[in-house]
């Protein structure tokens, strides 16, 4: 009798081979690049940074899962791991073990099991991590190590000889600052996976030509970042950088390509990702150049997080087979 059975479902019906874990694990390849550039230039620190937030996100998904929400642990799909990497690339290198556990549980735990864990979230959870963190120990939060390009693999960690970011000179109104060389290298200080812009257009590369993202969003919040603070760059030269300063300084281009992109908090047509793109890069520009804090990436992808269900309502994806 059962053989007889008609089986409806919804469509597609048809199986492009995709997955999450297939996706989560084409993101985290994505990231080595970044990855090695930043065990070159914080060496002991970036490796212990690392391998602490992804251990512990890892290890919180699972109790969680285990005994508060009692239901089989999915730690196996990539996206506890992908978590503790990105919270890892926005946390300076000498940061204590014990306040990269509460940003790993600060990440999992609410931003993003308390929405009922992966595909419920309504934001990015290792952005979550990182703005509670910076809000809550900011001191340790804005401590950078200096890069040093003749250093490879500094075995320094806490006591590692520190200075300030780009972003952070440029609101101090300093006007000497890396060349564009250091800054598209990663001679730079800054968090660990943000410093190289060469290692994240490696991995932008890598991740379109895999199809795991599309241009939408980050070229929409890199265009946007570049008008905005290039016209105020030509309105007055003295007081705001070259906009291309700003695309190579802080956290730009690890937030537009990894962070931004999430599948989940991110809206669903290619029209709604430029408006969500737009939002995000002109949020950037306005904490930036008259915010009191020097990076404002992580705040304006939250902010627009919180705004996708608003733009998937209204800017709806054309159905299947419908009209212009």
């Amino acid at each position: 009798m059962e053989n007889n059975l008609l089986y409806v479902s919804p469509s597609p019906h048809i199986h492009g081979g995709d997955s999450i874990s297939k996706n989560m694990y084409g993101v985290l390849i994505a990231l080595i690049p970044a990855l090695l550039v930043s065990l070159y230039f914080f060496g002991l620190g970036a490796l212990i940074i690392t391998v602490t937030s992804v251990a512990a996100c890892v290890l919180f998904e699972y109790l969680i899962q285990r005994f508060l929400m009692k239901k089989k642990p999915t730690i196996c799909d990539g996206s506890a791991i992908l978590t503790g990497v990105l919270l890892a690339f926005n946390l300076p290198s000498n940061l204590p073990i014990w306040i990269v556990l509460i940003g790993a549980l600060a990440a999992i735990g609410i931003g993003k099991m308390s929405f009922g864990g992966l595909g419920n979230n309504i934001f990015n959870p290792a952005l979550v991590g990182r703005v509670f963190l910076l809000i809550s120990f900011p001191a340790q939060m804005t401590t950078w190590p200096v890069v040093d390009a003749l250093n490879a693999f500094p075995m320094t960690y806490t006591d590692a000889e520190t200075g300030a970011t780009v972003l952070s000179l440029i609101n101090e109104g300093v006007t000497q600052l890396p060349s564009y060389s250091d800054l598209i290298v990663g001679v730079k200080g800054g968090s660990l996976g943000e410093v190289s812009a060469v290692a994240l257009l490696l991995g932008f590369a890598f991740l379109l030509w895999k199809k795991i993202i599309t241009w939408h969003i980050p070229v929409s919040i890199l265009a946007t970042v570049f008008v905005f603070t290039g016209i105020m760059h030509l309105v007055n030269p003295e007081q705001y950088v070259n906009p291309f300063i700003h695309l190579l300084s802080g956290g730009l281009l690890l937030g537009a390509i990894f962070m931004a992109t999430d599948y989940v908090t991110s809206p669903m047509s290619k029209n709604g990702m430029l408006v969500y793109g737009v939002g995000i890069g002109l949020l950037t520009s306005v904490i930036r150049l008259f915010g009191s804090y020097p990076e404002g990436m992580s705040f304006a992808i939250l902010i627009m997080n919180a705004l996708t269900p608003l733009i998937n309502s209204y800017i709806k994806p054309k159905h299947f087979g419908g009209g212009k």
